[in-house]
């Protein structure tokens, strides 16, 4: 799965539109907006629809705040 767009973010949750990169099917979830999650959760994430992960060349996106920030 990947990050579509992101719906709303409240300091580091958010909520956002998941893709499958395999099938396309979306899927609107919870998220933390910090390093782990954007590299280990996310790519973690099976398809509801054809039940795969992300791909071995998973690119994550950066946080939009830094590690050190407080928010």
């Amino acid at each position: 799965m990947k990050i579509k767009h992101i719906v709303n973010q409240n300091r580091r949750d958010f909520t956002a539109v998941y893709e499958c990169e395999h099938c396309a099917a979306t899927e609107t979830g919870y998220g933390y907006d910090d390093d782990n999650f954007h590299r280990n959760v996310i790519p973690a994430m099976k398809c509801k629809a054809c039940g795969k992960t992300a791909a071995e060349d998973y690119r994550p996106m950066g946080t939009r705040y830094a590690a050190h920030e407080v928010v």
